[in-house]
């Protein structure tokens, strides 16, 4: 920092430092060393900001952001980049309810015709009590009644 930034924030972050441990002095004596020590803290946040050169950056930021919305607000080619972005938008949401609007169609099925259709052996059909894993198990649900 040097020359004018120094002279111009120096007194203001100085100022509100000064008022700020005014505050927590008298926090201090109304509610205690927590409320005090707590005010301390916050009221030496402008000085800590002053002295790291935190302010000048926020400063430079600031004008940054300021110029970048003064130049936005007033540009025909942004608010035709504008117009151009709510074109895409609505082109968005238009194919989304038109999606939702068309009919399911079911995939398609392969087609098995008589002389391709095979018959299930004779221990895969259900019911007939082959040498597969559940016959055991139907066997014992059938002699309790339940099938």
């Amino acid at each position: 920092m040097g020359g004018f930034d120094e002279v111009a924030w120096l007194p203001l972050c100085a100022g509100l430092t000064m008022l700020g441990l005014a505050g927590s002095w008298l926090a201090f004596r109304r509610r205690g060393v927590a409320a005090g020590l707590r005010g301390a803290a916050w009221s030496l946040l402008p000085l800590v900001a002053y002295l790291t050169g935190v302010v000048t950056l926020l400063w430079k930021v600031g004008t940054a952001v300021t110029g970048w919305l003064a130049g936005f607000v007033f540009s025909p080619r942004v608010w035709a980049g504008v117009a151009v972005a709510g074109l895409a938008a609505g082109c968005f949401v238009v194919s989304g309810l038109l999606r939702r609007r068309a009919p399911a169609q079911p995939p398609p099925r392969p087609s098995i015709g008589p002389a391709t259709r095979k018959e299930p052996a004779p221990s895969q059909r259900p019911g007939t009590g082959g040498d597969d894993d559940f016959s055991e198990i139907e066997e014992i649900l059938r002699r309790r009644g339940i099938r």
